[in-house]
């Protein structure tokens, strides 16, 4: 009985992954609109809706680092049409910071691919004196804890980024967190806070258009998008580096020929010629994989961040 049982099991799965998708399918953006995980949803919205046949929605459920969205689809049925388009926190970094976690990433989420991993960059409101991170450090340490940063929120990984900067070059500068990077942005623009370590896409525009200045690189090399802005290592601060990755995941229990075809199709939008130049002008480069791979990326990750995340001595119930 068990066998036959297990066998109309597989038939109604094969049957159901085949049929896969006949209606539209969400994405859950934990973070606001107008952030980078935003952004790269949006970027590859059109692709997939061609793909997969069916309306791609795209809802932003933001909230405690992207937990709020991460919940969300972590409760949602197992069928492929709700999916998580988290990042490094929603997805990895979440687990050393939060007590409390009202979710956990490796038993109730199923990696479908990691897309990207992001650069990012510190940048200054203009109103600041430096120009480089050398003048930045030298500006903090004579006015200690009278500048500003701001994050995308407590326990975000720029967060941590700019907390590791703290760290490694003896500054001391008050965390301002917001929820998202929209916000946060918004709030640099106006001079409500004076530097921030935050995704490329973010803050390129607004450095191009001459509203931000752009300090350095956190990551081990400059990107290709901006050759002349030089990495925070260059300038002098040593055993720095710091980035970010996106990845897609589904509720626990989604048939694996979904999460595969979901896994195919993502990695072909976020490849594609046209996006993956547009993503990389922005900072976001394309990098896929398979489920598997983007599962042991987690673990990786994991182990990694645990070490960041003592040394900062960051934590929040």
């Amino acid at each position: 009985m068990r066998k036959v049982l297990a066998l109309l099991l597989c038939i109604s799965l094969n049957a159901f992954a085949q049929s896969f998708p006949s209606k539209p399918v969400r994405l859950i953006v934990p973070f606001p609109p107008g952030g980078a995980v935003d952004y790269y949803a949006r970027a590859v919205q059109n692709r997939l809706q061609e793909a997969l046949g069916q309306p791609i929605l795209i809802e932003n459920r933001s909230g405690a680092g992207g937990m709020v969205g991460a919940d969300l689809v972590a409760k949602a049925a197992p069928d492929g049409y709700t999916l998580l388009v988290g990042n490094i926190a929603a997805l990895a970094m979440n687990v050393g910071i939060y007590s409390k976690m009202t979710y956990d990433p490796r038993r109730d989420l199923t990696p479908v691919i990691r897309t990207v991993a992001v650069n990012y960059v510190m940048a200054v409101h203009p109103s600041v004196p430096s120009r480089t991170v050398a003048e930045f450090i030298a500006h903090a340490r004579a006015n200690p804890g009278k500048l500003t940063y701001g994050s995308a929120g407590s326990g975000s990984a720029p967060h941590l980024a700019t907390e590791l900067l703290k760290q490694r070059a003896a500054i001391d500068v008050l965390h301002v967190p917001f929820k998202g990077g929209g916000p946060m942005v918004a709030d640099l623009l106006g001079g409500q806070i004076q530097m921030v370590i935050a995704d490329q896409a973010n803050l390129m525009p607004h450095v191009k258009a001459g509203r931000l200045r752009a300090l350095a690189m956190t990551g081990a090399k400059r990107s290709s998008a901006i050759p002349d802005v030089p990495t925070v290592a260059e300038a002098g601060v040593r055993d720095y580096e710091a980035g970010s990755w996106y990845g897609v995941a589904a509720p626990a229990g989604t048939p694996q020929a979904v999460v595969d075809l979901l896994s195919r199709e993502i990695a072909a939008a976020t490849s594609s010629s046209e996006i993956a130049e547009r993503l990389s002008f922005e900072g976001v480069i394309a990098v896929g994989s398979s489920p598997a791979e983007f599962a042991a990326h987690i673990s990786q990750e994991l182990a990694r961040i645990g070490k960041v995340v003592a040394a900062s001595g960051a934590k929040f119930e």
